[in-house]
């Protein structure tokens, strides 16, 4: 029995108090109309109307039911649409990898984006390398990830690629630092520069001789070995490679003399003994983006891919390097005052 339906007759019969006048207002014929009201009174044990007299008058059980059937049929509604939201991603939770190196300006920013835009999504954020996320989502233990491209999992839907410039990431005191770098005890060949190049500036060739601090290779293969193929096309074979998983400690390597490290800015800005340089040309671009199953795809995914791209394009390439700090300007606040003389 289609018990809102039959609900919604006897609300109208109930305030007519008049079959015909009922039937007109729901614009159906009279018999189906009592019918549907007695079939409602068998279903559930009790007279509804007092027929015995030539007005129709609301039994006791009639009067009772008015009040539930208002208040039943305004939570069937409340239920419809609520699923209506959640099949279309505005509602409930969202399990979404992150890789350890997305900055923290970048997490709140995505964060509070989200909650503008679906403030009746929640994002349950799980910090996972590449090869997690993608075997979480394999297994269903994930909705989304944020992976680095290149990428290639059978399975997947992929949304908006954002490419992000990487700069180099080095000690204040380096002499690739400053155009203008202090005199050192053992003199240092002057760092070559392509024509027209900005003076803060560094190509990937200047780095010879350099150690490298980077993540390991099992964190994001394809990506890891992209970075390395392109840094020896470019002239920087680096003498020995240093692993690193976290951020922290692999600015700690940075400060301590034990190698570069390519970055995007608001990693740098973590430590305020470090700087960071862009790279003549942009040669290392990471790729980033969200994936997600192709089957039994959370509703918000496609959403939350989209706003996922145009804040990491946002942050990521928001700016361009001053001469005078050697660091973007941005609108949001640096997180640290101090100046540091080496």
């Amino acid at each position: 029995m289609d018990l809102s339906r039959h609900l919604r007759h006897f609300l109208v019969v109930a305030e007519e108090l008049h079959f015909g006048h009922a039937a007109e207002v729901l614009g159906i014929a009279q018999p189906p109309l009592s019918q549907s009201i007695q079939r409602l009174e068998r279903e559930l044990g009790a007279e509804l109307f007092d027929r015995s007299r030539r007005q129709i008058e609301l039994t006791a059980a009639g009067r009772l039911l008015v009040g539930e059937a208002r208040r039943f049929l305004a939570g069937e509604e409340r239920l419809r649409a609520m699923m209506r939201r959640a099949g279309e991603g505005e509602l409930g939770t969202l399990r979404v990898g992150v890789p350890p190196e997305i900055p923290a300006v970048t997490l709140h920013a995505l964060l509070r984006r989200v909650t503008e835009d679906t403030p009746g999504l929640h994002l349950e954020l799980h910090e996972l390398t590449v090869p997690e996320q993608l075997r979480r989502l394999a297994s269903a233990q994930l909705d989304a990830g944020l992976v680095h491209h290149p990428v290639d999992t059978p399975g997947l839907l992929y949304g908006p690629v954002v490419r992000i410039p990487l700069g180099v990431v080095l000690p204040r005191n380096s002499p690739l630092a400053s155009p203008s770098a202090p005199a050192r005890p053992e003199p240092q060949p002057e760092p070559r520069r392509r024509s027209g190049a900005r003076p803060w500036e560094i190509e990937l060739a200047d780095l010879a001789g350099h150690d490298l601090v980077v993540f390991p290779r099992e964190t994001s293969p394809a990506w890891y070995d992209h970075l390395l193929d392109v840094c020896r096309t470019k002239g920087f074979s680096p003498v020995r490679l240093r692993h690193a998983r976290n951020p922290e400690f692999l600015l700690g390597l940075v400060l301590a003399g034990h190698g570069v490290a390519f970055e995007q800015e608001a990693m740098a800005r973590r430590e305020p003994r470090v700087i960071w340089r862009p790279l003549a040309g942009d040669p290392l671009q990471r790729g980033i983006c969200v994936a997600w199953p192709e089957r039994s795809a959370h509703p918000a995914a496609t959403r939350f891919a989209v706003l996922a791209a145009e804040i990491l394009a946002q942050q990521g390439t928001a700016g361009t390097p001053s001469p005078a700090l050697g660091v973007a300007p941005s609108p949001e606040p640096r997180p640290w005052s101090v100046v540091y003389a080496p």
